[in-house]
């Protein structure tokens, strides 16, 4: 995983200024959902929020990200991973990281190999993973195990992220995040023990409507197959999670395949299947929810959109009667 490099002028190259004269001494390279946004909160009530750096990450930008801190000197500072799992030659990058003068420790809640998790041990400070918990979770008992904020987030973080739906808080901040210009407003709430306020109440109410209005034509359009499980393939127009769950209450569906125009899919499921279905489509995540893509060609786009029709829902099928 090389360092990305666009030009003196470019993003990356920007970014990697910006972590070469950093102020701080943690760098926290999270993911971009709720689970990251309670990780980040709890890092900073740990060391203060002007001692941490913040790196949102997509899963898909994770590895050149990881490369871009990594060449830099660390100079004995922590570079803190959470949220975010396994990618190949990971090791790689740690070992670099590692060199430059980096402690680096990685807290997260995805699925490893015992292979991946032994390679990557070697090169770092800290490694823990565990499935039973969110990211968030695992952050609020390593770094702050005595502080009952800390605590509250997290409960109410992997409320939403492991899909209890038992907290009502987490449903609108999970929401509120979908739109990313809100994620600092409710990390720095967060962080005071505050799970609303003006804000985020007029986001979720403008977020809610618009949301209704997608679910409704996802449901509208999805198809229902399956032998030994009830499957539902619908097209995304927005809020994957959500239309998730509507369809499966609606329908009673016991595996749901939200699908992008390019073929790309979020997947819910009830049996504890998800990430088996998906490495078969090239992607991944968890038991209960995990995304993939069917890799559309450009007349299979073009008949997507005008059909809501797929010969992928097939093999989908097959590989998910074998689970």
């Amino acid at each position: 995983m090389p360092l990305p490099d666009k030009g003196a002028n470019g993003e990356e190259s920007g970014l990697a200024n910006a972590v070469r004269s950093r102020s701080a001494h943690v760098v926290h390279l999270t993911h971009n959902d709720l689970d990251a946004v309670g990780a980040d909160a709890i890092h900073r009530m740990k060391f203060g929020s002007e001692g941490v750096f913040t790196l949102w990450s997509s899963v898909g930008k994770f590895a050149s990200l990881f490369s871009l801190v990594a060449s830099c000197d660390g100079k004995g500072d922590l570079l803190s991973i959470s949220d975010l799992g396994y990618q190949t030659d990971t090791e790689m990058v740690a070992h670099k990281a590692r060199v430059n003068g980096w402690i680096v420790e990685w807290r997260d809640h995805h699925r490893w190999r015992d292979d991946e998790m032994e390679k990557v041990k070697k090169e770092v400070s800290l490694l823990r993973v565990d499935t039973t918990v969110c990211a968030c979770g695992i952050v609020a008992v390593d770094l702050s195990p005595d502080n009952p904020v800390a605590a509250e987030v997290a409960r109410v973080v992997c409320d939403y992220d492991l899909w209890k739906h038992a907290d009502s808080r987490s449903a609108v901040l999970g929401q509120v995040l979908q739109r990313k210009q809100n994620r600092e407003h409710v990390r720095d709430c967060l962080v005071k023990g505050i799970f609303s306020d003006m804000l985020i109440e007029q986001e979720y109410a403008c977020i809610k409507a618009e949301m209704d209005a997608m679910m409704l034509r996802s449901l509208r359009h999805a198809t229902i197959l399956g032998s030994r499980y009830r499957i539902a393939f619908a097209p995304l127009y927005g809020y994957p999670s959500e239309t998730a769950h509507f369809i499966r209450n609606e329908k009673k569906t016991d595996i749901e395949v939200i699908i992008g125009k390019d073929g790309k899919f979020s997947l819910r499921s009830v049996p504890p299947i998800s990430h088996l279905i998906a490495r078969e489509f090239g992607g991944g995540g968890h038991p209960n929810a995990a995304g993939g893509s069917f890799h559309f060609s450009v007349l299979e786009r073009f008949t997507w959109w005008l059909f809501k029709k797929s010969r992928h829902f097939r093999e989908f099928v097959t590989i998910a009667d074998a689970h």
